[in-house]
């Protein structure tokens, strides 16, 4: 194992950046979205509505008229943004919830971000890397919950580098449970990965792993602020690095990547655009934007005076029009919303403004789940802290009594509908059609194996109300998808189970 010193002057390939740079420069031009922006600035009513249109299509927005819809105030024209992204949402992903887990396997950090409570010269943090037998209790205790989809999360160090993220991939897949009513087994059906920026060739290695989908989040775009926030000695210290991940991860054979910025590091309305600025170059150099796109609002961080004094902290309204703007200028991507917020807020978006994806039951700590410890019995492990600690079928119930149905589903990915493919039938309506199915089915197996007597009840009205609309929808009659999908959901009735189309 290479001394620390060392790893952290040899993780950076200069050639991995510079090829995909455009005649020197990146994709990110901070003059021009500061154009953009001002340009924006005083909609026209009519041009507002003309772009909503435009998005109801299904077709990713320009910066410029991306910054239209960041700068409109107007009440009663932000409430018709709030109707249309709703309803690219319905159109896309209909009235579907995707959940999964974050897992926390490692805190060693070599970073020192000044609003993150792994970095390293956080004294209070105690530092702990999951053997694979911890691993696989920390899943057993995931999947125990009910839950099917993951996202493991690793600090950038030498001890958690590529061979160990693909080791505990494996390990994640390996475990098997038996479901609380002995209805067979349940495992982990995809297991997505936050973890550092890296080189094609290790990226390579989580490939053939079976990763999900890779996801790094840039932090912010605006290069002065990244400076400032992650020291020049530091491998995160290095921008373009950062920046070209998802290009590299694309090269790498990872088709489904998915991008963040950190909200509250600076202003909300730059870090828009730089999504959209990054999911543009995306599609331009390998005809495929992010799967998903993720706005996590900087919480409290042990150890951290920045996490709760930063001049750009994001008000509740203001988390509003980030998602309902993103929902709308990158219309078939997955907008996921995570525990770190509080449980109304997190409701709202997800059921009023077009997210798509969440979390519940989540513990960040390391080795928190087997253990079953409290946020506040782990603080010393912990990388923020959470606003919503709900349980899942807690939110489940939340939601389905919301109309929103709750998908576990992973078909699409071992069916092969990704990347580029998953991308033109999320674009032409057609992905969602399957997915619906899919849902149900998921759903039926976490009604049968988890859910509680009163979560049960509601869930039974809901999943009701589904089989008759799938039943009076054109599509799938018209695509004989109906008796394949009515023997599924029986026999996963019976007891059966992963069942998918």
């Amino acid at each position: 194992m290479a001394t620390v010193k060392d790893w952290t002057a040899h993780v950076i390939k200069q050639a991995e950046i510079d090829k995909y740079l455009v005649d020197g420069k990146d994709f990110i031009d901070e003059e021009k979205i500061f154009e953009e922006i001002e340009k924006g600035k005083n909609p026209d009513k009519q041009r507002v509505r003309d772009i909503l249109q435009k998005s109801l299509e299904i077709k990713i927005l320009t910066p410029d008229e991306t910054a239209t819809l960041l700068n409109v105030e107007d009440p009663e024209l932000f409430h018709e943004m709030q109707e249309a992204a709703l309803e690219v949402k319905k159109r896309v992903y209909d009235n579907r919830i995707v959940f999964f887990a974050p897992l926390y396997l490692s805190n060693l950090c070599v970073n020192s971000c000044k609003y993150c409570g792994f970095r390293a010269e956080n004294k209070e943090e105690i530092r702990h890397v999951l053997s694979m037998d911890e691993v696989r209790e920390e899943t057993a205790a995931v999947i125990d919950e009910g839950h099917k989809r993951m996202i493991a999360v690793y600090g950038e160090h030498p001890k958690n580098g590529a061979d160990y993220i693909a080791e505990s991939i494996s390990t994640i897949y390996s475990v098997r449970r038996e479901t609380p009513t002995g209805n067979g087994f349940n495992n982990i059906r995809r297991v997505n990965v936050n973890a550092a920026p890296m080189e094609i060739a290790d990226l390579k290695k989580l490939w053939r792993a079976g990763i999900g989908t890779f996801q790094v989040f840039q932090e912010t775009y605006h290069r002065e602020r990244y400076a400032e926030l992650h020291p020049a000695n530091t491998v995160k210290g290095n921008y373009r690095w950062r920046l070209y991940a998802m290009h590299r991860a694309m090269e790498a054979g990872i088709d489904d990547v998915a991008i963040g910025a950190l909200f509250g590091l600076y202003d909300w309305k730059f870090e828009v655009m730089g999504l959209l600025h990054h999911a543009l170059d995306l599609e331009r150099q390998f005809g495929i934007g992010p799967h998903t796109v993720s706005f996590p609002r900087m919480q409290p961080a042990p150890g951290s005076f920045l996490s709760e004094n930063s001049p750009y902290l994001v008000s509740n309204d203001a988390m509003r029009r980030v998602v309902a703007v993103l929902r709308l200028a990158i219309p078939y991507s997955g907008l996921i919303v995570t525990a770190r917020e509080e449980p109304n807020l997190k409701r709202d978006l997800l059921t009023h403004f077009g997210c798509t994806q969440t979390d519940a039951s989540s513990k960040l700590g390391i080795g928190a789940y087997a253990k079953k410890l409290k946020q506040e019995e782990n603080i010393e492990k912990v990388q923020f802290m959470l606003g919503d600690q709900r349980s899942l079928d807690e939110v489940i119930r939340e939601l389905a009594n919301d109309g929103m149905i709750t998908s576990f589903c992973t078909a699409g990915y071992r069916c092969g509908r990704t990347g580029d493919k998953i991308m033109t039938l999320l674009e032409k309506g057609v992905e969602g059609k399957f997915c619906k199915l899919n849902a149900v089915l998921t759903f039926r197996e976490y009604l049968n194996d988890y859910a509680s007597p009163a979560t049960r009840e509601i869930g039974e009205k809901l999943i009701e109300q589904e089989l008759r609309e799938i039943e009076a929808t054109p599509f799938f009659s018209k695509n004989k998808l109906l008796p394949t999908f009515r023997s599924y959901y029986d026999r996963i009735a019976r007891g059966e189970r992963d069942l998918y189309m």
